[in-house]
């Protein structure tokens, strides 16, 4: 599972309720059902951090070290597509053969195909999904691998059914109030080349500003709470506006590339990168989604503990610690942007540090 070991893509939520230690008879009485005799019904429940269909849900393994960690699994037999297209152009030859016809008509075909359906779909193994979820109830925080907008809405639907608890996605606009008591959504259009393309986008400004801090001034930035982290923007990448589209670019060097150089002159901001933060030898890179705070692929530092139950905490310490240097860039942008003067002088020697990157040729190229 994914917060167990290897990287991990997460989603965060704030909680603004606290959750009772005995929730977990709420998820027992929500377990995954019986996928024995489902059909083409999808069926949806709790279930342990063991596997997919791990419906022992108590005390003990609900709330590893004091965090709340279960999946979601949603289970339902599907027919895959060339299997079902196979059976029925076999189907069809075969009436076709019994009628005397060389074509099958539209009411003919479909009924062929509902009835391969009822004969197949029996046969067919469950396909069990996850949604992996782990509460910090310390931090009133969770985290979830709720990437898309159908896994965040089924997600947040069956969660609040359980718990009867509204969770608040963490993105820009709810990250700035939370983290530094600033109105994102009001902030005004901020362009750093091209202005007649600017617009107003807290988490590529916040990217790009952290690609900033980490060329133009030495990489490392102070946290609120006073300790310092290097931070690290690096390809592939990809830059984004909306009147001029997206530009991807991720063959040979991205950080120096003309065609990166090309895309910050017109005026287009950083959606997405590579993002590494640091702290003495520990390192956390992870590719962030800035239009929404998406986390992929985080790589955690090592762990030290032997046993499974150990390797966790450190895993969850780990993620918090990353989540509070996250967010404490996150805080200390959010009041320059606030700011109009700080915004503004940032802005011209953002302007300046553009225009002064180097930019290299693809090999080939003239």
């Amino acid at each position: 599972m994914s917060f167990e070991s290897g990287s991990v893509s997460v989603r965060m939520f704030y909680v603004p309720v606290e959750i009772p230690e005995t929730i977990h008879e709420k998820f027992a009485e929500e377990v995954l059902g019986s996928v024995d005799h489902m059909l083409d019904e999808e069926v949806v429940g709790w279930v342990g951090a063991k596997h997919l269909l791990d419906r022992e849900i108590h005390e003990g393994s609900a709330w590893p070290g004091g965090h709340l960690r279960l999946t979601l699994c949603q289970a339902q037999r599907k027919i895959p597509t060339s299997l079902l297209r196979a059976e029925c152009r076999i189907e069809e030859a075969v009436w076709m053969q019994a009628e005397g016809r060389d074509y099958v008509n539209r009411q003919t075909k479909s009924e062929i195909k509902q009835q391969v359906i009822e004969r197949l779909l029996p046969e067919m193994p469950p396909t069990l999904k996850g949604i992996d979820f782990c509460y910090d109830r310390a931090a009133g925080v969770l985290y979830a691998t709720a990437l898309s907008e159908k896994q965040l809405d089924a997600f947040l639907v069956k969660f609040t059914q359980t718990t009867g608890a509204q969770i608040i996605p963490i993105d820009p606009v709810s990250a700035a109030w939370n983290e530094a008591q600033c109105h994102a959504d009001q902030w005004s259009h901020w362009g750093f080349a091209a202005d007649q393309w600017a617009d107003c986008a807290p988490g590529r400004e916040f990217l790009m500003w952290v690609w900033f801090m980490s060329e133009a001034k030495g990489g490392y930035a102070e946290l609120p709470g006073g300790e310092s982290f290097a931070a690290l923007v690096e390809g592939a990448l990809l830059f984004d506006q909306e009147e001029q589209g997206e530009t991807v670019i991720r063959k040979g060097e991205p950080m120096l590339s003309a065609e990166t150089r090309a895309a910050l002159l017109s005026g287009k901001k950083l959606r997405r990168a590579k993002l590494t933060l640091a702290r003495g030898d520990e390192q956390w890179v992870v590719t962030l989604d800035a239009d929404e705070f998406l986390f992929r692929g985080l790589k955690l530092p090592k762990t030290e503990a032997v046993d499974a139950a150990g390797r966790f905490l450190e895993r969850m310490e780990q993620l918090d610690t990353f989540r509070l240097a996250f967010f404490g860039l996150y805080s200390t942008f959010c009041k320059l942007r606030d700011d109009t003067a700080s915004c503004n002088a940032l802005g011209e020697e953002m302007k300046t540090w553009m225009a002064a990157r180097p930019a290299r040729k693809l090999a080939g190229q003239e």
